[in-house]
Protein backbone atom coordinates (compact mmCIF):
# COMPACT_ATOMS: atom_id res chain seq x y z
CA UNK A 1 0.00 0.00 0.00
CA UNK A 2 1.38 3.43 -0.93
CA UNK A 3 0.70 6.45 1.15
CA UNK A 4 0.42 9.92 -0.23
CA UNK A 5 2.29 12.47 1.81
CA UNK A 6 0.38 15.69 2.29
CA UNK A 7 2.19 18.92 1.42
CA UNK A 8 3.85 20.90 4.17
CA UNK A 9 1.59 23.50 5.76
CA UNK A 10 3.22 26.21 7.87
CA UNK A 11 1.95 26.47 11.43
CA UNK A 12 1.48 30.18 11.93
CA UNK A 13 1.34 29.86 15.71
CA UNK A 14 4.79 28.22 15.81
CA UNK A 15 6.31 30.86 13.53
CA UNK A 16 4.75 33.69 15.54
CA UNK A 17 6.17 32.28 18.77
CA UNK A 18 9.68 32.08 17.29
CA UNK A 19 9.36 35.63 15.91
CA UNK A 20 8.25 36.94 19.32
CA UNK A 21 11.23 35.28 21.01
CA UNK A 22 13.57 36.72 18.36
CA UNK A 23 12.18 40.21 18.97
CA UNK A 24 12.76 39.92 22.72
CA UNK A 25 16.31 38.60 22.24
CA UNK A 26 17.17 41.32 19.72
CA UNK A 27 15.93 44.02 22.08
CA UNK A 28 18.16 42.59 24.80
CA UNK A 29 21.15 42.54 22.44
CA UNK A 30 20.51 46.04 21.15
CA UNK A 31 19.76 47.34 24.67
CA UNK A 32 16.63 48.97 23.21
CA UNK A 33 18.84 51.67 21.69
CA UNK A 34 18.23 51.66 17.96
CA UNK A 35 19.81 54.29 15.76
CA UNK A 36 20.25 53.91 12.04
CA UNK A 37 23.85 53.11 11.15
CA UNK A 38 24.70 51.72 14.60
CA UNK A 39 26.61 48.44 14.72
CA UNK A 40 27.24 46.06 17.56
CA UNK A 41 29.77 43.30 17.43
CA UNK A 42 29.66 40.26 19.70
CA UNK A 43 32.90 38.36 20.17
CA UNK A 44 32.28 34.69 20.88
CA UNK A 45 35.89 33.53 20.69
CA UNK A 46 39.23 34.66 19.27
CA UNK A 47 38.17 33.69 15.75
CA UNK A 48 34.37 34.06 15.77
CA UNK A 49 32.21 37.16 16.05
CA UNK A 50 28.77 38.36 15.04
CA UNK A 51 27.81 41.83 13.92
CA UNK A 52 24.40 43.47 14.04
CA UNK A 53 23.94 46.61 11.95
CA UNK A 54 20.81 48.75 12.03
CA UNK A 55 19.97 49.56 8.42
CA UNK A 56 16.65 51.36 8.81
CA UNK A 57 14.49 52.72 11.62
CA UNK A 58 10.91 53.85 11.09
CA UNK A 59 8.04 54.46 13.46
CA UNK A 60 6.75 50.88 13.48
CA UNK A 61 9.60 48.81 12.07
CA UNK A 62 13.37 48.48 11.98
CA UNK A 63 15.56 46.60 9.55
CA UNK A 64 18.80 45.04 10.74
CA UNK A 65 21.50 42.88 9.22
CA UNK A 66 23.17 40.21 11.30
CA UNK A 67 26.27 38.51 9.98
CA UNK A 68 29.05 36.28 11.19
CA UNK A 69 32.72 37.07 10.81
CA UNK A 70 35.14 34.19 11.14
CA UNK A 71 38.92 34.14 10.89
CA UNK A 72 40.79 30.83 10.80
CA UNK A 73 44.59 30.84 10.80
CA UNK A 74 44.56 34.54 9.91
CA UNK A 75 42.29 34.01 6.89
CA UNK A 76 38.74 35.34 6.68
CA UNK A 77 36.33 32.59 5.66
CA UNK A 78 34.43 33.08 2.42
CA UNK A 79 30.85 34.40 2.50
CA UNK A 80 29.60 30.88 1.77
CA UNK A 81 30.63 29.77 5.26
CA UNK A 82 29.43 32.91 7.05
CA UNK A 83 25.72 33.24 7.81
CA UNK A 84 24.08 36.58 7.01
CA UNK A 85 20.45 37.50 7.71
CA UNK A 86 18.30 40.56 7.19
CA UNK A 87 15.69 40.82 9.93
CA UNK A 88 12.65 43.09 10.12
CA UNK A 89 11.50 44.07 13.61
CA UNK A 90 7.80 44.90 13.90
CA UNK A 91 7.58 47.06 17.02
CA UNK A 92 3.79 47.23 17.14
CA UNK A 93 3.46 43.43 16.96
CA UNK A 94 6.67 42.84 19.00
CA UNK A 95 7.99 40.36 16.44
CA UNK A 96 11.23 39.94 14.48
CA UNK A 97 11.20 37.98 11.23
CA UNK A 98 14.02 36.96 8.90
CA UNK A 99 13.20 38.52 5.53
CA UNK A 100 16.40 37.56 3.68
CA UNK A 101 19.02 34.90 4.29
CA UNK A 102 22.26 34.15 2.45
CA UNK A 103 21.14 33.52 -1.12
CA UNK A 104 17.40 33.94 -0.47
CA UNK A 105 16.23 37.51 -1.10
CA UNK A 106 12.68 36.88 0.11
CA UNK A 107 12.03 33.96 2.37
CA UNK A 108 8.74 32.30 1.44
CA UNK A 109 6.53 30.71 4.09
CA UNK A 110 6.58 27.42 2.15
CA UNK A 111 8.56 25.88 -0.70
CA UNK A 112 7.54 23.02 -2.94
CA UNK A 113 10.02 20.19 -2.67
CA UNK A 114 12.12 19.33 -4.53
CA UNK A 115 12.85 22.72 -6.03
CA UNK A 116 15.62 24.26 -8.12
CA UNK A 117 17.46 25.73 -5.12
CA UNK A 118 16.72 22.77 -2.85
CA UNK A 119 15.09 24.91 -0.17
CA UNK A 120 13.31 22.86 2.44
CA UNK A 121 9.52 23.07 2.62
CA UNK A 122 9.78 24.69 6.09
CA UNK A 123 12.79 26.90 5.27
CA UNK A 124 11.22 30.02 6.83
CA UNK A 125 10.57 28.26 10.14
CA UNK A 126 14.09 26.82 10.22
CA UNK A 127 15.78 30.13 9.38
CA UNK A 128 13.87 31.93 12.12
CA UNK A 129 14.68 29.12 14.58
CA UNK A 130 18.36 29.40 13.61
CA UNK A 131 18.19 33.15 14.35
CA UNK A 132 16.87 32.33 17.83
CA UNK A 133 19.83 30.05 18.49
CA UNK A 134 22.25 32.61 17.06
CA UNK A 135 20.86 35.36 19.30
CA UNK A 136 20.97 33.11 22.37
CA UNK A 137 24.63 32.30 21.64
CA UNK A 138 25.43 36.00 21.34
CA UNK A 139 23.70 36.73 24.65
CA UNK A 140 25.34 33.86 26.50
CA UNK A 141 28.89 34.07 25.22
CA UNK A 142 29.26 37.37 23.43
CA UNK A 143 31.19 40.36 24.60
CA UNK A 144 29.93 43.45 22.88
CA UNK A 145 31.55 46.37 21.12
CA UNK A 146 29.37 49.28 19.91
CA UNK A 147 30.32 51.34 16.88
CA UNK A 148 28.45 54.11 15.09
CA UNK A 149 28.83 54.39 11.34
Amino acid sequence: MTTIKSPYRPRLSNLMTVCEVNYMLLLRLMADNEQQGESRQFFISDFLSYQITIDEVTRYTSLITMKQDAVVNGNVLSNFFRPKMVVRLYHDARMAEVVANQDIRRVKPRYDYPNKNMHLPDEKQQINQFLTEWLQLSLQLGQTNVALS
